[in-house]
């Protein structure tokens, strides 16, 4: 039987303190074991509750019953493709979708050159440059692609950011697209563009690993739907890239995925490797995930353009699932136009993921962006004020010299960091933005990410309960074999009392979006969590570039440097409503044009 101090301190990192009973009664057992009074002793304790003799023997054969029926699921051994019958869906009641498609009205290409002496000058390209070039036959697929599967032969052993090259397919792929365009039979503005799958989405003939120890050998023999999508868009996809293990951070069962920009660094994650490959100039573009910061997360550290779209826009047949509630697929690109192009390509309905709504995308390059009603997080983008000095008759510890000396650093990051944020909205303003402050509904939303650990414990099972959590290359109290063994004690009530919840702050936020069409956010603030538990799409784009005069980043004993410090990006995110993408990545693609922080480069 687990020691109560430490199932108390196991609870208390979920912040469940008084709410676990029946749950944790049921987890407290021992299977091979019946529940007995002196259990439910243990669970009324923690939950702070009186439970006389009688009601705990009148108790006994439902939760006696309930670990037996737990035993007939067990043994029906559901893969993780499985999703549960309840369907997350965001939209308020009041919203109305709008279904109509129109063709894609794209922008004019820039930046045109004749037939290259040096292809490798196209490495950075964006997809719609690349398109524009392949389409009038200044450039060959085959050549594109040959040209990105050397860089990532070459960047690779530094980088990390592959797990399996699909050279053979994409080869064939890319021939394939040359004889077509050739012959006339033009696809669109993706045909015969290079571009990598973040290895969680399945491929035929090629392993999936989820970028987990345990799993470095599984095949799933199908073509996950976005990856379907994209050949019959004509990309050509070159490779399977890294993502942390089981989508968290950049650690895998290879190594730590890492900056371009500066390689003591990770790349962060979970989308590590689409993040780091196409900053790196090895992809044309690429495919991430998101959960909660998988694609925001990389791409402001790897300055990368990333897309997390409406919930329930892209379909994720063929993907790993962690959350069926929170997860979503989204482009990695180097400019905002390049995610539009991808987005068109990749979402509606699929028949297989019953979450995907009947919305339409319009990508509208000439869209008035002026005419937008535009929000900013006022607050979030001023700056804290300095903590205050504990006095020293109060009785607290005195902080160490190292931990002064730590904030003291921390604090000059952020406001060196927060003169970006200011020029942002400086840069609004004068391109004729009015800014509208808004702030966001204030609930508990730490207390909903529950629902996020109790699904991703359930996709996870098996890998709980066969001890094969120990196959993960990272193991602290933070990771996921922890955390989904934790999770495992969150009740089946507390879940749906967090769904409940969030069907609150769902509603609040659609009230918030009434008044505005897009909203500017600070990328590290409370919006990613909100906005990933309420659905809503995320633009995160390069806001410029750290210079020397920034503190250095610290390096650890191992060699590691940590976050920021002189030559790396910054970001800045672009909130849009449910199934807002087009005049959401129409303002962003404005501000995008009129900064030019996407043409900066890694120095390689």
């Amino acid at each position: 039987m687990p020691d109560r101090k430490k199932f108390l301190a196991l609870c208390s990192t979920l912040g469940l303190g008084a709410t676990l009973l029946p749950g944790a009664v049921l987890a407290l057992a021992d299977q091979k074991h019946p529940i007995t009074r002196e259990t439910i002793d243990q669970a009324a304790a923690i939950a702070d509750v009186t439970i006389t003799d009688d009601e705990k023997d009148a108790m006994l054969d439902s939760l006696n019953g309930f670990t037996q029926s737990y035993e007939a699921i067990y043994a029906l051994k559901i893969p993780n493709s499985v999703a549960p019958a309840l369907v997350f869906d965001p939209v308020p009641a009041r919203m109305k979708l709008k279904t109509k498609r129109a063709p894609m009205a794209l922008s004019a290409p820039d930046h045109l050159t004749g037939a290259q002496k040096n292809l490798e000058d196209l490495a950075f390209a964006s997809v719609r440059e690349l398109g524009e070039l392949v389409r009038t036959k200044k450039v060959t697929s085959l050549a594109l692609t040959q040209m990105y599967l050397a860089r990532l032969k070459r960047y690779d052993p530094k980088l990390k950011f592959v797990i399996t090259l699909t050279e053979e397919r994409a080869l064939a792929q890319a021939k394939a697209a040359d004889r077509e365009i050739a012959a006339g039979k033009y696809r669109g503005p993706l045909h015969g563009l290079p571009w990598g799958a973040k290895d969680l989405l399945a491929v035929k003939g090629y392993r999936t690993t989820w970028g987990a120890g345990g799993f470095e050998n599984q095949t799933i023999d199908e073509d996950a739907t976005v990856v379907k999508r994209l050949d019959a868009a004509g990309a050509v996809l070159v490779a399977k890239l890294t993502l942390g293990a089981l989508a968290q951070g950049d650690k895998w069962f290879g190594g730590q995925t890492r900056n371009p920009w500066n390689s003591l660094q990770g790349s962060s994650g979970s989308s590590a490797g689409p993040a780091s490959a196409t900053a790196a100039g090895c992809v044309a573009f690429s495919i991430g995930s998101e959960t909660l910061g998988s694609i925001s997360s990389p791409s402001t550290r790897c300055g990368t353009t990333g897309l997390r779209p409406s919930f329930g826009l892209v379909p994720r047949t063929g993907a790993m699932a962690l959350s069926w509630s929170m997860d979503k697929l989204g482009p990695i690109c180097r400019a905002v136009e390049d995610c539009a192009v991808v987005l068109d390509a990749i979402y509606g309905p699929d028949g297989s993921d019953r979450s995907v709504q009947n919305a339409a995308f319009n990508w509208n390059a000439s869209l008035d962006w002026r005419k937008l009603r535009v929000g900013y997080l006022k607050k979030d983008f001023e700056l804290p004020p300095p903590a205050t000095p504990v006095p020293a008759a109060t009785g607290a510890p005195t902080p160490s010299p190292e931990a002064v000396a730590n904030a003291a650093l921390a604090r000059a990051r952020r406001e060196y960091d927060h003169a970006y944020d200011v020029a942002a909205i400086a840069k609004l303003r004068a391109m004729g933005v009015n800014l509208i402050p808004v702030e966001l509904p204030n609930y508990p939303y730490g207390a909903m990410v529950t629902m996020l650990l109790a699904e991703g414990a359930a996709a996870f099972d098996d890998l709980t309960r066969s001890g094969r959590d120990k196959l993960l290359t990272e193991q602290s109290r933070n990771d996921w074999p922890n955390t989904f063994r934790t999770a495992r004690f969150i009740p089946a009530v507390e879940y749906i009392q967090a769904s409940r919840a969030r069907m609150l702050a769902i509603d609040a936020m659609a009230k918030v979006f009434d008044t505005v069409d897009v909203i500017v956010a600070p990328t590290n603030s409370s919006q990613l969590t909100i906005t990933n538990l309420t659905g809503h799409p995320a633009l995160i784009l390069p806001n410029g570039i750290r210079g020397n005069d920034a503190a250095k980043p610290r390096i650890s004993a191992s060699g590691e440097a940590d976050a920021g410090g002189p030559g790396t990006p910054l970001s800045l995110t672009f909130l849009g409503q449910l199934y807002g993408e087009a005049p959401l990545l129409a303002l962003a693609k404005a501000y995008q044009d009129a900064t030019g922080f996407q043409l900066k480069h890694p120095p390689l």
